[in-house]
């Protein structure tokens, strides 16, 4: 069934939004009102999953994963493994049921975009940082932990396709220790700003 024909009961049932976040997302929704749980999300689940959580999956399920509506479950304490193990079955369509296919399987089909537009030189440019590192200036290469297709792994975050302006902000921040990330900091440290720019313009242009 495609995503236009699902039954528009939950007003965000056709929108358009990326499985990555919403699986992230999964772990902050099961993490509210559970402060204390080992497994609770911390500052390297993003802000835009936080954000996906809260306005997207939070329209329906609660912004903090309680919802007084018996037509939608309670998100809030589930086992994150859990969620993301539903995501990805809503995704792939192997949960068949009625909501599942009214609801769900549109919300965690939609998959990242390219963004279009940036300047083909600092692309490359950005490509060859994001590939190779500036070994004369000590910058390892980006895709030693987020792939070399900038897909992230378990552990590290997918970056193709984010917003440029997110990725300036976040090395910035990571540049000046605003967030105390060790591994992020040595690699920002000795990025310039139109270094930074390039590499930012290449995770953009990626699908």
């Amino acid at each position: 069934m495609r995503t236009s024909e699902m039954n528009p009961g939950c007003p965000l049932a056709a929108r358009r939004t990326s499985a990555v976040p919403v699986l992230l997302a999964a772990t902050v929704l099961a993490s509210a009102a559970s402060a204390v749980r080992a497994d609770a999300p911390d500052a390297t689940v993003t802000l835009h999953a936080r954000t996906v959580a809260i306005t997207t999956c939070g329209t329906c399920h609660g912004p903090l994963g309680n919802n007084t509506n018996p037509k939608y479950p309670v998100l809030a304490g589930q086992n994150p493994t859990y969620l993301a193990a539903q995501l990805k079955a809503f995704r792939s369509q192997a949960r068949g049921d009625p909501d599942a296919i009214s609801y769900m399987w549109g919300m965690a089909a939609q998959k990242p975009a390219a963004s279009p537009g940036a300047d083909a030189a600092a692309i490359a440019k950005g490509r060859d940082i994001y590939q190779n590192g500036i070994a004369a200036e000590g910058v390892p290469a980006c895709s030693s932990c987020h792939g070399p297709d900038a897909h992230g792994t378990k552990e590290f975050p997918r970056l193709a396709g984010q917003h440029s302006q997110y990725i300036l902000k976040q090395l910035g921040s990571f540049q000046n220790n605003m967030r105390d990330v060790a591994i992020m900091h040595g690699v920002a440290l000795n990025l310039r700003g139109p270094q930074m720019e390039a590499v930012a313009a290449f995770l953009e242009s990626q699908p």
